[in-house]
């Protein structure tokens, strides 16, 4: 079968600049939200479940296996595991023991005036012991120091610290201390922490103390233990034997796992979305390129006196089409790299960064990949089932 030029089907895409705006502008939007949608998904789920460490165990109040927001443990649990279980991981003498205390509470920084009725931005802040750095090692300090408590101090996620304005310049100046308000209680920032991927990247810490004084709680959430053996019965037969203290042992990386699951909605709302836009796009696309074929009719009729068989015909229409969506997806593709790339997006949990990584790069060209050939193949079948003499007879458009 003798396939006409690919040259033929390039040169006829400047045959009408309006329909190439379209027709590839069309693309470019669809390419870009698909790629937004598909790293959306992506930096929520994986910034959950890398959010868990292996070999960390997690001691919740009973019933509150969903949820450490809703967790309330006595504040005295930590010390009895540090005195009961051999098994805790030690270094240099300090137990990888962590209580903590997880509560979302608004967050601004100092001075930030907001119109009267607007809404609140809410930041998960964590009431920690210098020990939450031992069991959560996707933390670091990147500048400045611990919080000391009592002293209303606290440290920032760096997506909390890009939200709020707040760079590694201001901290570093000790003359003029970078503040923030916690529920309207003023704080003087410490640090920056550094754990991108995770959800500790979106949350605050501060001294466990100062946050049940401000919270005016005697309960802590929960206790974060790091297990020498990685084996979790030892806290699960402690959790047993002492039912006064109501407790409740899971696998950190099995419960951000299960709370990937809860998020799933979400997911399936963001794909959901893109999807319809997409159809959308190639509905559009279908009535543009339609109109296009039809009023080539004696051309397309032409081709095929000249020896070019109808399927031959078929393939340089759905190659045309496909060079059209190509020259609006690419940019759109260099586009969201540079305008998607690290940007933070905030879920109840915290702050993810988004990646446009390889997969995301994929989905994009197979959404322009289908949106070409799905939004070609219609009407240009459509136009070969004319007979030729009477296309031919069609009057130029």
């Amino acid at each position: 079968m003798m396939l006409l030029p690919l040259h033929y089907a390039a040169r006829n895409i400047g045959r009408s600049r309006s329909r190439l705006v379209l027709t590839a502008g069309g693309g470019a939007i669809v390419v870009f939200l698909v790629v937004s949608a598909v790293a959306s998904v992506r930096a929520l789920d994986r910034g959950v479940r890398a959010s868990g460490t292996v070999g960390n165990v997690m001691l919740l109040g009973a019933g509150s296996e969903e949820s450490v927001e809703r967790s309330e443990i006595t504040a005295s649990t930590p010390g009895i595991l540090a005195a009961s279980l051999p098994t805790i991981r030690i270094l240099g003498g300090a137990r990888f023991v962590s209580p903590e205390l997880h509560v979302p509470l608004p967050l601004r920084r100092a001075g930030e005036v907001r119109p009267e009725g607007s809404s609140r931005d809410l930041v998960l802040v964590r009431g920690i012991e210098p020990a939450a750095f031992l069991v959560h090692p996707q933390a670091r300090l990147s500048i400045g120091r611990l919080p000391e408590q009592g002293r209303n101090e606290a440290l920032i996620g760096r997506s909390v610290a890009a939200r709020l304005g707040v760079v590694d310049a201001d901290l570093a100046r000790a003359s003029e201390p970078q503040k923030i308000l916690i529920d309207d209680i003023e704080h003087t920032l410490t640090g920056i922490i550094d754990a991108p991927g995770v959800a500790i990247d979106g949350e605050v810490w501060v001294p466990i103390s100062d946050l049940l004084v401000q919270t005016k709680r005697q309960t802590i959430s929960v206790a974060v233990v790091s297990l020498a053996s990685g084996d979790a019965s030892d806290l699960e037969v402690f959790a047993a034997r002492r039912p006064d203290l109501e407790l409740t042992a899971i696998d950190e990386p099995l419960y951000y796992a299960q709370l990937a699951q809860f998020f799933r909605p979400v997911q399936i709302m963001i794909g959901f979305s893109a999807f319809i836009v997409a159809l959308g796009a190639m509905l559009g696309g279908l009535n543009a390129l339609d109109a296009a074929f039809a009023s080539r009719s004696r051309e397309i009729a032409m081709l095929q006196v000249l020896g070019y068989s109808r399927t031959a015909v078929i393939i340089s229409l759905v190659q045309e089409s496909l060079i059209t969506i190509a020259a609006g997806a690419l940019p759109a593709l260099v586009l969201a790299i540079a305008l998607l790339n690290g940007v933070g997006v905030r879920f109840s949990m915290g702050i993810f960064s988004l990646s446009v990584d390889a997969t995301c790069i994929a989905s994009g060209l197979a959404a322009a990949f289908a949106l070409g050939l799905l939004g070609s193949l219609p009407p240009a079948i459509r136009c070969m089932r004319a007979s030729i003499p009477s296309a031919l007879k069609a009057d130029l458009a």
